[in-house]
């Protein structure tokens, strides 16, 4: 017989134990629960919920977060429930969240909310009656907001303990009455929103609350604004008086007004404008950088082939090479025009003709002859010319390429009778006038006829022409190097 009571008293015990193993949640809190689904009407939103038992914890409700065994928070916002919350509230001990904002919930606001909430969040639902005095044992309170109900009556004087409430929201009620003086208590709050009520009385009470924002709008507040709230708070449609404020009592501080916070809830028109413009900003910030890019990758694209060309100087502006003026010397020159003469070394300085020997053709004696002329008649001069030794050195035509950037446009100096002149520069920064000699004049010279012909004029020295340092006689091109001056104003010289 004891045998049979031992295992009989085991067996309870196991399944005892085993019930309080599978289940997770607390049983007071899972109870609460159960009342409220059935307030709600039960409904099928609210996934895994029950009437009756269940494990809030264990089985993932909708909308329940958990710490252990214990309801922590409950999040049904924006579900569509009707009905009431039910009245064991109460006994969720550990929660410390509780929103059910945007809902149909209707019928006054439980007496017996969880004790310890620090964000509770009933709005936008359709509660009547009053503010539950329960609120006002809620010593942890954070964030409070009971907007966009149909509240009424008056507010009770029970916000004593609510020391370390920061966001009031009882906007868009039906309340009435003057404000509480233990609103004065509520020493962390930093946002009250009392809009669209019908308060009465002054707001006093509120002068010395750190607030950033304040909202009394469309209510019956009469009196004045106090100085400390002028500069935050929106307090149209009200019954201000029109009079000068009463002094302050003897021995009152200096009021410090407070700047407002430049992003108000309740405000978000102002707020969007704020963050369309700084979108706006940033586009246009991205677009100027894009257009930047783009134009950089273009002018390196246009830039000449060679990376050392730089065009530093302007040649819309400064002619580096000044172009032949005179239009004397033509193409239909007759070569009989030009007088033949026997050599350069015989020539005096202050004779008035020039040319060279030893020419087979009076062909020949107008291409050498219109060399020196081309010299003389750029600066007007034939006297004070002297012969000497010196010998042009040959260029490569691969160089003068690289040099001039293919004889481009931009490397272009000036024009004369007999060809053009490019600029040309070197990676060691050395700059040479390069005169590109027109093709016709030598349609049928060979290399040799013009190299002895270069190397005649290049020893050829007078103070008012470019010395011949150079010459290029390849692919049927006939090209004369010159030193570069670049021509400028005496005060540009100087200076």
């Amino acid at each position: 017989m004891y045998q049979n009571l031992l295992v009989g008293f085991f067996i309870f015990y196991l399944g005892s134990f085993s019930c309080h193993v599978l289940s997770k949640t607390d049983s007071q809190d899972a109870s609460a629960l159960n009342v409220m689904y059935t307030s709600l009407h039960s409904p099928s939103q609210l996934s895994n919920w029950k009437a009756g038992g269940g494990d809030p914890c264990g089985e993932h409700w909708k909308g329940i977060t958990c710490s252990g065994s214990s309801v922590t928070e409950i999040k049904l916002s924006g579900l569509g429930l009707n009905g009431q919350l039910g009245y064991q509230l109460t006994n969720l001990k550990s929660v410390s969240y509780l929103d059910v904002s945007n809902n149909n919930l209707k019928d006054s606001i439980p007496y017996q909310l969880p004790p310890n909430l620090k964000h509770l969040d009933l709005s936008e639902n359709q509660f009547s009656g009053t503010v539950p005095y329960s609120i006002s044992q809620m010593s942890e309170l954070k964030y409070l907001n009971l907007g966009s109900n149909q509240l009424n009556g008056q507010l009770s004087d029970m916000f004593q303990k609510n020391e370390k409430l920061e966001t009031l929201d009882l906007s868009k009620n039906q309340l009435t009455g003057e404000l509480p003086r233990s609103f004065a208590s509520l020493s962390s709050l930093k946002k009250l929103y009392l809009q669209n009520n019908q308060f009465t009385g002054s707001i006093n009470v509120l002068g010395k609350l750190p607030l950033d924002e304040l909202n009394v709008e469309n209510n019956k507040f009469s009196g004045w604004v106090p100085e400390e709230l002028k500069d935050i708070a929106k307090t149209g449609g009200n019954s201000w008086s029109s009079s000068p404020a009463p002094p302050p009592p003897p021995g009152t501080k200096p009021v410090t007004k407070r700047k407002a916070s430049p992003f108000r809830e309740g405000d978000e028109s102002s707020s969007s404008k704020i963050w369309q413009w700084v979108i706006i900003a940033i586009a246009v910030l991205l677009a100027l950088a894009i257009i930047a890019i783009v134009i950089a990758l273009f002018s390196r694209r246009r830039s000449s082939p060679s990376s050392h060309f730089l065009d530093e100087e302007r040649a819309s502006q400064r002619r580096a090479f000044t172009p032949l003026a005179s239009q004397e010397l033509t193409n239909d020159m007759a070569p009989e025009s030009i007088k033949p003469f026997k050599g350069i070394d015989d020539y005096k300085g202050g004779q008035d003709y020039m040319g060279f020997h030893d020419y087979k053709s009076n062909q020949d004696h107008y291409k050498g002859n219109l060399f020196v002329f081309w010299h003389l008649l750029e600066v007007n001069q034939f006297n004070n010319v002297k012969s000497t030794n010196a010998q042009a050195a040959p260029f490569s035509m691969a160089d003068l390429l690289t040099a001039t950037a293919n004889f481009a446009t931009g490397r272009l100096l000036g024009e004369g009778t007999i060809g053009r002149v490019y600029r040309a520069k070197y990676p060691d920064g050395k700059v040479l006038a390069v005169k590109k000699i027109d093709s016709s004049h030598f349609q049928r010279a060979n290399s040799e006829s013009f190299s002895e012909i270069v190397q005649n004029i290049s020893r050829i020295r007078h103070t008012n022409i470019a010395e011949l340092v150079g010459f290029c006689s390849e692919q049927g091109h006939n090209i004369l190097i010159y030193d570069y001056y670049r021509n400028g104003s005496l005060h540009e010289f100087l200076h």
